[in-house]
């Protein structure tokens, strides 16, 4: 089953990076192969915040809905979804933002995920660790858009 993680390190805030993870319903805006996302429900929960959505994906003739619990941690800054419903048999996702010293931040995220479908899973083995790498970059670039010098 694919795994990854990776630091990156940004000149923008955790409070920024997190808030910018936070806005799942942005995703089709900017997150390669997703065609469309759905907040069910939010609910506060004091020190945290459970979000349900579904994530609409495709590449080529693959296109999957899925479900997915999002915890949303405010003050670690930091956010753990779950999968709940669609083509995994699981996957679970975490980010931790950290802000740094004299500025900037570390987004740390890890990734692990199995499909049910053994041809999916196959596939998704070869082009994993760069489907990774463009989706980390498309927030990067989202994070550009938002708060960088053009923003």
């Amino acid at each position: 089953m694919p795994a990854h993680s990776e630091t990156r390190s940004l000149p923008y805030t955790a409070e920024q990076m997190y808030d910018l993870v936070a806005d799942v319903g942005s995703y089709p805006e900017f997150i390669p192969w997703t065609s469309a996302a759905r907040v069910r429900s939010v609910e506060d929960k004091g020190d945290h915040t459970v979000m349900l959505a579904d994530l609409v994906v495709g590449f080529r003739m693959f296109r999957e809905k899925f479900l997915s619990r999002v915890t949303l941690w405010p003050e670690p800054r930091r956010i753990d979804t779950e999968y709940i419903e669609g083509p995994f048999k699981h996957m679970i996702s975490k980010w931790r933002f950290e802000d740094r010293e004299g500025g900037g931040c570390d987004v740390h995220f890890e990734v692990d995920f199995e499909f049910r479908n053994r041809l999916l899973q196959g596939a998704a083995g070869l082009f994993f660790f760069d489907a990774m790498q463009r989706i980390v970059r498309a927030f990067e670039a989202r994070a550009d858009t938002l708060y960088g010098a053009g923003a």
